[in-house]
């Protein structure tokens, strides 16, 4: 009853087939982020950037899709809102992978706490894919929101302590490598903080059609 009143017709559905898509788009870059860095294999983790071009591809479309008329108008500016946080989370992740294809030198303690926030990162985007889906069922987002910022949390935790870990580093290197590495513990940490907001935004989309 729900999709028949609010998504219309095969204009509509075409949208929400893309939006999952680039969601699941976003759990695949998060988790090949997550297998590169435990690998410590910089092929796979540049796979992450041909993903985020992917997502500028689905994200084009979605948007063109809206603008040519799907959806009611009330609900256009709160669904492109969505679609463009989850952009860039998957820019954040690709952002991310970049500067550890970089060549950054990382303590092996803090590679540790890094693939914590990779394994967390990886858990909020899937509950955001099933957040979705269940937004495209009519069901309440409650639990699954809380969730993403119950992870989100853990994620802040462990950034927290990461950065007292470097700032008690006796490093030599030179100050852009220390810049560098700060930029990627920075991106790393920021995935589930978009995670959340996108969740919001979902949210506030669920909401609006009560």
């Amino acid at each position: 009853m729900f999709k028949k009143s609010f998504w219309g017709g095969s204009k509509e559905e075409k949208v929400l087939s893309l939006i999952e898509e680039h969601l699941e788009l976003l759990l695949k870059s998060c988790k090949s982020f997550k297998d590169a860095l435990f690998l410590s294999d910089k092929i796979l983790m540049s796979r992450v950037l041909d993903l985020e071009r992917e997502g500028d591809v689905i994200r084009r479309e979605i948007i063109a899709h809206v603008y040519e008329g799907a959806f009611l108008a009330f609900l256009r500016p709160n669904l492109c809102q969505f679609v463009e946080i989850v952009d860039e989370v998957i820019d954040e992740v690709k952002d991310a992978a970049q500067r550890y294809i970089l060549d950054i030198s990382v303590d092996k303690h803090i590679i540790d706490e890094c693939i914590k926030i990779s394994n967390l990162n990886e858990e909020a985007s899937e509950v955001l894919l099933l957040s979705f889906k269940a937004f495209y069922k009519g069901e309440d987002l409650r639990e699954k929101n809380l969730a993403i910022r119950i992870v989100e949390k853990r994620v802040d935790e462990i950034k927290i302590e990461l950065f007292k870990n470097l700032l008690n580093l006796n490093d030599q290197r030179n100050f852009w490598h220390n810049k560098l590495l700060a930029d990627f513990l920075y991106s790393l940490a920021n995935i589930s903080d978009l995670i959340e907001d996108a969740s919001d935004a979902l949210q506030i989309l669920s909401i609006s059609l009560r």
